[in-house]
């Protein structure tokens, strides 16, 4: 059973702006993945939709503007999103400091099942 030191997880450029901490994934020999992102004011990911995977996302530190379906809200520290498969979802980091936010996903390669309704797919895969 490995023991992960997440201040020694692999670190994966995502987006500008925007890097991921792969805490366990296919690397561990698992068919999930838990990653910290860290985020700076401005950047985060598009309107998107995972047709058929649910995800969990922690906000750890900072404020994330976040648009779940037709709703949007400010969500800071201590807040979990909880978002459906097939729910569009898109988030930002705002305000004078970088969030970090723990992410949850039940299944690899969840780019495959992906569609982005805003933006463009990120520089690399999570998994």
């Amino acid at each position: 059973m490995p023991i992960i030191n997440n201040d020694e997880a692999k670190e994966i450029p995502f987006r500008e702006g925007y890097r991921v901490h792969v805490l366990a994934g296919a690397h561990h020999g698992i068919t999930c993945s838990v990653s910290i992102s860290v985020i700076e004011p401005g950047a985060g990911a598009p309107l998107h939709v995972h047709s058929d995977v649910d995800e969990v996302i922690m906000v750890l530190e900072g404020t994330l503007d976040v648009q779940l379906g037709p709703n949007r809200s400010q969500v800071g520290p201590n807040h979990t999103l909880v978002i459906p498969g097939g729910v569009p979802h898109a988030f930002t980091a705002v305000g004078p400091a970088r969030a970090r936010a723990m992410t949850f996903l039940p299944k690899l390669n969840v780019n495959a099942s992906t569609t982005y309704l805003e933006g463009r797919p990120p520089d690399n895969v999570i998994g």
